[in-house]
């Protein structure tokens, strides 16, 4: 038989034997340390949106494309007046006007300089910054088989002037140069762009 004391002395518990308080602590305690997600790095946020972002490729990208066409319409106006008058030196190796009326400045009944200016202008339609960041989802993957498709005509073009012609065209080093360096940067932008409507 408890006295009345004794009953006083008892601390009140839940069903669990647990304090009152304690359940409410407890779910405080998980709230402040039970959730096992690992917190967003801002950083990583910051890295991932440059690259997602069209900026600085999306500029060289058309810087690059205005070069080549400038090049090629210089060897296009070139072509067609046939004056032969190519800022070129003419030496064993670099001659310039033997590369450009060589019979391989033809291909398909058309001057390759007029290939190449045809090229550059899609280039720089399909390489304008709105569609690197919003442009439909099919522009990266044709942006990369025009740049495929122009790497394989290089390598025709320098082995017709290594191994056929024998010399070497300043003016076109100049195109093959550009268009391989469009090739790099669009083949190593393809997997941030693949989705340009998620890019930023």
């Amino acid at each position: 038989m408890r006295t009345p004391g004794a009953v006083a002395q008892l601390p009140a518990r839940n069903g669990a034997g647990r304090s009152p308080g304690s359940g409410a602590q407890a779910r405080r305690d998980l709230r402040a340390g039970g959730d096992a997600r690992r917190p967003v790095d801002r950083r990583d946020t910051e890295v991932a949106s440059r690259l997602r972002s069209p900026g600085w490729r999306a500029i060289t990208a058309l810087v690059l494309s205005l070069a080549g066409f400038g090049d090629s319409m210089y060897l296009t106006i070139e072509h067609y007046t046939g004056n032969g008058s190519l800022i070129c030196s003419a030496t064993s190796v670099v001659n310039c006007l033997k590369v450009t009326t060589s019979p391989e400045s033809m291909v398909f009944g058309a001057p390759v300089a007029l290939l190449g200016l045809i090229f550059f202008t899609a280039m720089i339609g399909i390489n304008l910054p709105v569609l690197w960041r919003s442009g439909p989802k099919w522009i990266p993957w044709l942006r990369l088989a025009m740049v495929v498709g122009s790497m394989g005509f290089v390598i025709y073009l320098l082995y017709s002037e290594l191994f056929s012609i024998k010399a070497i065209c300043l003016w076109c080093t100049g195109v093959h140069v550009i268009t391989f360096l469009l090739f790099v940067l669009v083949v190593s932008s393809l997997p941030a762009f693949s989705d340009p409507a998620g890019a930023a």
